[in-house]
């Protein structure tokens, strides 16, 4: 952990801000495997198609 966070802090950065560094890319990273997985869910969810395909209807996008 302490070569981490010395490597994370490097020359310009406080240990607090490393710190916060990680924990908000760990987040994002988090979220971005989230909407993957619920972009897959949906993408293969009959329902959810059908929904799309009448919203890009009702907007013209789509015939």
């Amino acid at each position: 952990m302490e070569t981490a966070l010395r490597a994370l802090a490097g020359d310009t950065r406080s240990r607090s801000e490393a710190v916060r560094y990680a924990l908000l890319r760990t987040y994002r990273e988090m979220l971005l495997e989230q909407a993957a997985a619920d972009a897959e869910r949906l993408r293969n969810d009959p329902d959810d198609q059908a929904e799309m395909l009448a919203i890009q209807r009702y907007m013209g996008v789509a015939e």
